[in-house]
């Protein structure tokens, strides 16, 4: 299919925002680009990169209208990809003064809103009024770094209406980029937001020296544990073996470009949680996920014994190595 003739606006600067960009520019004419930091904006003006994220990639600026105005950003657009950490999401939607109810809206946060524990879809419905069939989630398994490589790659496109997951899906796939369309936009957002906690996990046991034979084992207690606690949330006809949940699950928790699992690995070699959250200079997702999640699981109930050792090591400064101890005693 040729260029789409939509203006789109994508909100955010890291890594996973400018993949987006990349991948916008082969199929559409017109990419509003709002970036907080004016400094960033001026270098991608003058070299035609992000210096800070993926800086190896090259940008069309023709395409690009670059602005630290977030309302100027939505504004002339039809369409707008939301690629701003779950942390600070609510903070930077704050200074929106456009009504956004009715345009497409697609979240590609694969995080938790740590203010009252929304998934990104059911807070922009709430809060900015967006139904839910102009709502779309964008799911991996992916990472920036492979997409910037131009390494084939699977989108998942999660929406209740068909036809806005396809649009989506039309302004994001090229040779390198393929996509599945799903209608599953609940299970597989907390899928996208479980998984980080399960890539901590995997982290810290690297970290503590276990092998690969225990990783196998942590990683398909893992998948069951998401299966159990997404079931739980919301029961769909979903199949857990595929990309969106054990594929997302497996690249997150395996792969040298995950932040979380580099979170997990420096607190299983010794480092704090303060120190860890200091040196990363990406928004780990998982550290508030695990937060998140157990606020939820206090009336869910669900067995989730990995994600309970993560959420104490966080937020309880237990040590790693006593509560993987215990844990390989609940693992099967």
């Amino acid at each position: 299919m040729g260029n789409i003739k939509k203006d789109v606006a994508v909100l955010g600067g890291g890594s996973w925002a400018t993949a987006i960009v990349r991948m916008l520019c082969s199929n559409t004419d017109k990419i509003a680009w709002y970036i907080r930091e004016k400094e960033i904006i001026d270098h991608i003006k003058s070299h035609n990169h992000n210096p800070r994220y993926l800086s190896t990639v090259n940008l069309d600026p023709k395409k690009l209208t670059l602005t630290d105005d977030i309302n100027k950003a939505v504004q002339i657009a039809d369409i707008i990809i939301i690629v701003i950490p779950s942390p600070f999401l609510k903070d930077s939607l704050g200074r929106l003064k456009t009504d956004i109810s009715g345009k497409l809206v697609c979240s590609a946060v694969k995080g938790i809103v740590p203010e009252g524990n929304y998934i990104v879809g059911d807070f922009l419905h709430k809060k900015f009024k967006v139904p839910y069939n102009k709502l779309v989630v964008l799911t991996g398994p992916t990472h920036a770094e492979e997409i910037a490589m131009e390494k084939l790659t699977y989108l998942t496109i999660a929406s209740h209406e068909y036809s806005s997951a396809e649009k989506i899906s039309y302004l994001l796939k090229n040779y390198y980029l393929r996509t599945i369309i799903s209608d599953d936009i609940i299970g597989t957002e907390y899928a996208a937001v479980i998984k980080n906690i399960y890539a901590i996990a995997a982290g810290i046991a690297d970290g503590l020296g276990f092998g690969d034979n225990f990783q196998a084992v942590l990683l398909s207690n893992a998948a069951t544990e998401m299966k159990r606690f997404i079931k739980a949330v919301y029961v769909n006809d979903r199949n857990f073996d595929s990309s969106p949940y054990l594929g997302d699950l497996l690249v997150t928790a395996y792969s040298q470009f995950s932040r979380n699992r580099m979170f997990g690995k420096m607190l299983g070699k010794g480092y704090s949680v303060r120190f860890t959250r200091m040196e990363m200079e990406m928004v780990a997702e998982g550290y508030y996920a695990s937060d998140c999640i157990n606020d939820i699981n206090r009336d869910l109930k669900v067995e989730i014994p990995i994600a309970d050792t993560v959420y104490r090591i966080l937020y309880h400064n237990t040590n790693p190595a006593l509560e993987f101890r215990k844990l390989t005693d609940k693992l099967k």
